[in-house]
């Protein structure tokens, strides 16, 4: 067995979040609708706009958020009730070095969304500059100057921790939603507005046609990471009713509006790119700041969170690993962006197996109780929850079904299996089942 000393910084980034520290419902209500108001949602929902009917597309997105809902709900209850961080909580499920390998998956993947989120702001505010001759056509220099200032200054709130992360979420909520429903209505009721009507008549282009099957698991993908990282944040919650109901309300909420107002505006002007349907309803100046505070807030979490992984890795305080992921996710910020969907695909086979072994591990194993981390003799390796892991993963590239619950399903059948059939060895020696 394996222990491992937990010292805490403001974050609590190496143990639990004490009572004294907690929050109530409106609080953490508004920083996880600030996580869950996610301008790639928009982005993702645009792509869905051109490619499905009005009624498709609305129970795809419902599904696919109610499934996220209810699995960010469960991480949530978990972290509420232990005050612990994901990458602590894959502790108990991994061992101490095992956890490593979330940690790592959870952090590489908030610092991609990181990078994915400078670039959605950098590129219509070169549009814009653009299109008023303040910058010439193409300019790879100017791009480059809008992605590192933002980046700059995004990483910097996000050094301060949850305090700024609510700060901020008051100001972009509102915003992004005002936006929201701006485009749409006059995509509905404006002078060329197609109504209600002709958005339930609208077909999808036939070279952008996509199922029900693929649009579910482009709602869920768009969100898997960000949501298996759900603990970081409401395991500053007074109680598990308010991170439950906080969690559910703003994935279910938040991220199917997303969804809906990139759908609508792409549906009602034809065109696949949400940024696009802006300039032209002549919002985009609008747009740059909603947006551009909408992605702050978002992308403030998600180096929050991935500061917490590279924190658990080595023991280095967040307030710093926050810096150095701040800095690659900027470097890699364009290049992402040209591989969103790609990336999507990456995130739906590698992280939903994760969660599903920590929810086995909380409910099944441990009938849905810890010790305290400072209390609890860590393993230095769980092999069953890796070996789940990879095989989940695995199952994932099945070319059929919904690619992260396959590989939930099949990781947490394989953890039970394992850990049942090592209990059973463990308890009946060989050389006793022999006399």
């Amino acid at each position: 067995m394996a222990t491992e000393p937990l010292k805490n910084s403001g974050d609590f980034e190496q143990g639990a979040v004490p009572q004294t520290s907690r929050r109530g419902f409106w609080s953490m209500l508004v920083v996880m609708l600030g996580f869950t108001f996610f301008s790639a949602s928009m982005f993702a929902g645009g792509k869905l706009g051109v490619g499905m009917t009005f009624t498709g597309l609305l129970w795809a997105v419902l599904a696919g958020n109610l499934l996220l809902g209810a699995y960010t709900g469960t991480l949530a209850f978990m972290a509420a009730k232990t005050g612990d961080s994901v990458h602590i909580l894959s502790r108990y499920a991994f061992g101490v070095r095992g956890s490593y390998l979330p940690s790592f998956l959870l952090a590489f993947t908030q610092i991609g969304w990181f990078g994915v989120g400078i670039a959605m702001f950098a590129l219509p505010v070169q549009k814009w500059l653009e299109n008023r001759g303040i910058i010439q056509a193409n300019n790879v220099g100017a791009l480059w100057a809008i992605v590192i200032i933002t980046g700059l200054l995004m990483t910097s709130t996000a050094y301060f921790g949850i305090r700024s992360l609510t700060i901020l979420s008051f100001i972009a909520v509102p915003a992004i939603i005002v936006l929201g429903c701006l485009s749409s209505g006059i995509v509905l009721f404006g002078k060329s507005g197609i109504g209600l009507s002709g958005l339930l008549a609208a077909q999808p282009k036939p070279e952008a046609a996509i199922g029900a099957t693929l649009a579910i698991a482009i709602s869920i993908g768009s969100f898997i990471s960000g949501g298996t990282c759900t603990p970081d944040f409401v395991r500053f919650s007074k109680g598990p009713k308010i991170a439950v109901w906080t969690t559910v309300i703003a994935f279910f909420l938040g991220n199917s509006l997303m969804f809906l107002f990139g759908a609508i505006g792409t549906m009602g002007c034809e065109l696949a790119d949400i940024s696009d349907v802006l300039e032209i309803q002549g919002l985009l100046v609008f747009a740059i700041l909603a947006l551009g505070l909408n992605i702050w807030t978002t992308n403030d979490n998600a180096i929050y969170t991935s500061g917490l992984g590279i924190s658990n890795i080595t023991g280095v305080p967040k307030r710093f690993t926050v810096l150095f992921n701040g800095l690659l996710g900027t470097v890699l910020a364009i290049w992402l962006n040209n591989h969103f969907v790609g990336y999507l695909s990456f995130l739906n086979v590698l992280i939903p197996p994760v969660g599903a072994i920590l929810i086995t591990d909380f409910f099944v194993r441990n009938s849905g109780h810890y010790p305290e981390a400072k209390d609890a003799k860590f393993v230095d390796i769980n092999w069953p929850a890796v070996v789940a892991w990879a095989i989940g993963c695995g199952v994932a590239f099945v070319p059929a079904g919904i690619t992260a619950l396959n590989g939930m399903g099949a990781a947490a059948a394989v953890y039970i299996f394992l850990s049942i059939a090592i209990q059973y060895f463990k308890d009946h020696p060989v050389d006793n089942r022999k006399k």
